[in-house]
């Protein structure tokens, strides 16, 4: 076991009271939190990076949307189980959430041309083609925000790959949304 689930006690003095706000915010300590203090570098800069990110113009059902969408392109079991709950806790559309789940065209226009830009980005790591931003910006987006999904990405791209490098489980309060699509290794 490469990266032990650490605990308040047992985490490196410059974890500790990023592991401590995380467990009061979530009332417990979250496995993936618990591993990712191997680095109290990675961790410090995941929670910055997200705070960032929350504070963004894009709204919460956009930034759901493209956790979701990098989520299940990085195939990161953790951040699919509770983002999936976050977009229930905020009443999204079931058939938004499940299309996302499965990878699906979104059956909201502007939602999925979020999604598409998403992995536009993703997809010519940055070099997306005209058209693809004038799309994006046909749907009431902007440009700042258009530089505010390349944060979510880097900002979920960092907790994807942490989760899975660390092999984080899911905690029991997320059971309820396990993405069956996820490997077992992840």
């Amino acid at each position: 076991m490469y990266f032990p689930a650490l605990t308040l006690e047992s985490a490196p003095s410059d974890a500790q009271r990023v592991m401590r706000s995380t467990a009061d915010h979530f009332g417990y300590l979250p496995a993936a939190v618990a591993k990712m203090a191997t680095s109290p570098h990675l961790l410090d800069g995941f929670l910055k990076l997200n705070a960032s990110f929350e504070s963004c113009t894009l709204d919460q059902l956009s930034r759901e949307v493209l956790v979701m969408t990098i989520a299940t392109r990085n195939e990161c079991h953790v951040c699919v189980a509770m983002h999936t709950a976050a977009l229930t806790r905020a009443g999204a559309d079931p058939e938004l959430i499940n299309a996302l789940r499965e990878q699906l065209p979104l059956p909201d226009a502007r939602l999925a041309a979020l999604q598409e830009f998403t992995l536009a980005v993703l997809e010519t790591a940055g070099n997306v083609p005209d058209e693809q931003i004038t799309a994006f910006l046909a749907h009431d987006y902007t440009t700042e925000q258009a530089l505010e999904v390349v944060l979510g990405i880097g900002t979920y791209t960092l907790s994807t790959f942490g989760n899975r490098l660390t092999g984080a489980p899911l905690d029991p309060t997320l059971a309820a949304f396990t993405w069956p699509t996820a490997r077992a290794d992840t």
